[in-house]
């Protein structure tokens, strides 16, 4: 079917939503076209529905030589369109009425596709989805992969510069091996998402920390923890795709997604000096404290490697800087957002400590959760209290991305807000 359908029975299609509601109600037609790339373009059909999106597949001729439409038809639960005929393909699937696409993404875009887009030459379904999408103002998402010499093409970087005038969104390529290759299916996914989503937090400026930090005891020991930094990437993902202009400052070896810029750093002192670093750069909407600094460090770092054969070890142990105190006393107006880790035998304790950590350091609002035995630690789910002056939130278990997602909720509203005093 060519139209946008509810969570059924069909199993082809009860993956969808599994990771994720971000794309729930939305329609994406997915263009495919004559490049090697296409062989991951089921991979990326299934992660969209996981996202919520309902699919469906449109092919050239080049596209049919490389993956088989019954492979797509599978991939998506839908039939997939391989010619326009008298049921006006093209218009069921992008024309102006209710049931139509949100998005047009072409993934692969070959060269030559892209030409044909930009020169309005309507001659394979694909390049017709693009022009009524053009024509009818639905978001066209475009992922290149070609080998370089043709990208390069400067017809071509002409194309994709007329393209992008015109409002049409390119993710990718990545160059390797003398090739424009397609972009991740993560990173497509996330393109979709983002263009999509609402944005709520465009224009904003906010940093996030994440992860955690470590204190040398001598060149290769050290003091730390056990936090993965998956708040602070999921955190930092949902503001982007939100519109924020997103900044992440971390520790540990999680990496954020490649579109949010970001700095990694080791100690406390590394974490704190990039924070207030990027801060004095100038406007910060919000700074969000999720990272996990390590409290205390050796009073002295060896500096060599301490010899076990030599015996008992003692160590002197000295707080860290408070970068959160540090944050809010030299930039009091920016909306401050803090974590707070604590073992809490009841649900009573936890509110207390959430709300004298609160007030100890100044933050509008602080997320806590109980980490009791080692839970929520490298965890895909949290369960977390939400304190603010609007009283309590009690988030049950649900994964770290929807958590992402209420924060933002609590922060977007608190920054309209105070935009709505000062007008």
């Amino acid at each position: 079917m060519l139209r946008k359908q509810g969570k059924g029975r069909d199993p082809l299609k009860d993956i969808r939503s599994s990771r994720g509601k971000e794309l729930e109600g939305k329609m994406v037609v997915l263009c495919v076209t004559g490049s090697v790339a296409s062989i991951e373009v089921p991979s990326l059909a299934r992660e969209l529905m996981r996202h919520g999106a309902e699919v469906n597949a449109v092919m050239s001729d080049s596209a049919e030589k490389l993956v088989r439409p019954e492979t797509l038809e599978w991939a998506t639960g839908n039939p997939v369109v391989r010619k326009l005929t008298g049921k006006t393909e093209h218009v069921r699937l992008a024309g102006e009425w209710e049931g139509r696409a949100d998005l047009i993404l072409v993934a692969p875009c070959t060269a030559n596709t892209i030409s044909k887009m930009a020169l309005g030459i309507d001659d394979t379904p694909v390049t017709t989805l693009a022009s009524m999408a053009l024509g009818g103002g639905i978001p066209l998402l475009v992922c290149p992969a070609a080998h370089e010499p043709m990208y390069r093409n400067p017809a071509v970087e002409a194309n994709i510069q007329r393209l992008k005038e015109r409002g049409v969104e390119f993710v990718g390529p990545k160059f390797e091996e003398g090739k424009a290759k397609m972009a991740t299916v993560a990173e497509i996914v996330d393109a979709a998402i983002r263009r999509l989503s609402k944005k709520d937090l465009e224009g904003r400026k906010i940093i996030v920390t994440g992860g955690p930090t470590a204190e040398f005891i001598d060149p290769v020991r050290v003091i730390t923890n056990f936090s993965s930094g998956k708040m602070g990437v999921a955190l930092a993902r949902e503001a982007w795709l939100r519109g924020a202009d997103v900044t992440y400052i971390f520790g540990g070896r999680l990496n954020p997604i490649e579109e949010v810029r970001s700095k990694r750093v080791v100690t406390t002192k590394e974490m704190r000096d990039a924070a207030l670093e990027e801060l004095e750069k100038g406007k910060c909407d919000a700074f969000i404290m999720a990272a996990a600094p390590a409290d205390f460090g050796p009073e002295k770092e060896a500096k060599a490697k301490i010899r076990t054969r030599d015996g008992a070890l003692s160590l002197r142990l000295t707080p860290t800087p408070k970068i959160i105190d540090e944050v809010r006393k030299g930039w009091p107006k920016v909306y401050l957002v803090a974590f707070k880790a604590e073992t809490a035998p009841a649900r009573d304790d936890l509110i207390e400590a959430a709300k004298r950590f609160r007030k100890e350091s100044g933050a509008d609002i602080v997320v806590a959760n109980d980490v009791s035995g080692g839970k929520a630690f490298a965890a895909e789910t949290n369960s977390v209290l939400i304190v603010q002056d609007s009283g309590l939130k009690s988030i049950s278990e649900r994964s770290k991305n929807e958590i992402a997602g209420i924060v933002l909720d609590e922060v977007s509203r608190s920054l309209k807000r105070t935009t709505l005093r000062k007008a």
